[in-house]
């Protein structure tokens, strides 16, 4: 009996190493990440905020405000950009963004003062859209890397070409409807930024990200009447705003 329970023993003895042999698996090897060029693209939705609508004619009326001071629809965006990857925290990139047109409408009211209180004389009926050319140099911070998901933060500045089309102004006194041509403008631009990334490749990453971006000011040509008969100065849209959500890739060159 000792003998076949000796043989036995060593027998599961020396296959211990092997099962654990089995049993063991190494941690995956971590993605590197090239330093070096890469080229960029997202499509996105912007969210889009209007801070002032000005004229010079509101200032002149002695009783004016906005029944709706106006909101910009959400609009569809999408860019195309080149970048450095420094090393494995650091890049910079330039992008061209196109900002779709996004529709706008705004109501007000004038009047004067009267023995029991303001006299409403008439409204303002406004609707428009607006679209934007983007030019942006940005840089970000990747914030680690865990299993080739790497959250990110960034800033930009740039220049944003503002076009304000379409506009008209309905239920203009005596005259009815008027309208102006499109005047853009170029404006200072900055917006910071926040994402994650997931390095799906070595070379190729997939990027959700998000933006707050300050696009300036836009105005619209000379407000005319549609009979030619009367010309004012441009309507001013200043301090817009937008939340943008994109979706991207990035492709590493080398």
């Amino acid at each position: 009996m000792k003998r076949p329970l000796i043989a036995f023993v060593a027998a599961i003895l020396s296959g211990v190493p092997v099962l654990a042999a089995d049993l063991y698996v190494e941690d995956p090897a971590p993605v590197i990440v090239p330093s070096g060029w890469y080229l960029r693209g997202h499509l996105g939705m912007s969210n889009q905020k209007l801070g002032h609508m000005k004229h010079e004619l509101m200032d002149v009326v002695e009783l004016h405000e906005f029944l709706d001071e106006g909101e910009f629809d959400s609009a569809p965006l999408a860019g195309v950009g080149i970048g450095y990857q420094f090393n494995d925290w650091l890049r910079l990139d330039g992008i061209v963004e196109y900002r779709g047109k996004a529709d706008f409408a705004a109501l007000d009211r004038y009047g004067h003062s009267g023995p029991t209180g303001p006299i409403w004389d008439g409204t303002n009926d406004y609707d428009a859209a607006k679209s934007e050319w983007l030019l942006m140099a940005n840089a970000y911070v990747d914030i680690g890397d865990w299993y080739g998901i790497k959250p990110y933060v960034g800033a930009g500045i740039g220049a944003s070409r503002n076009r304000i089309s379409g506009f008209r102004d309905i239920n203009v006194p005596t005259l009815g409807v008027a309208y102006a041509d499109d005047d853009p403008t170029w404006n200072f631009a900055w917006a910071v930024h926040a994402g994650v990334a997931y390095q799906a490749t070595e070379r190729l990453a997939l990027d959700l990200g998000y933006s707050y971006v300050d696009l300036g000011d836009a105005k619209t040509g000379n407000i005319r009447t549609y009979d030619g008969s009367t010309v004012n100065a441009p309507m001013h849209f200043e301090d817009i705003t937008s939340h943008d959500f994109k979706l991207g890739m990035r492709y590493a060159l080398q």
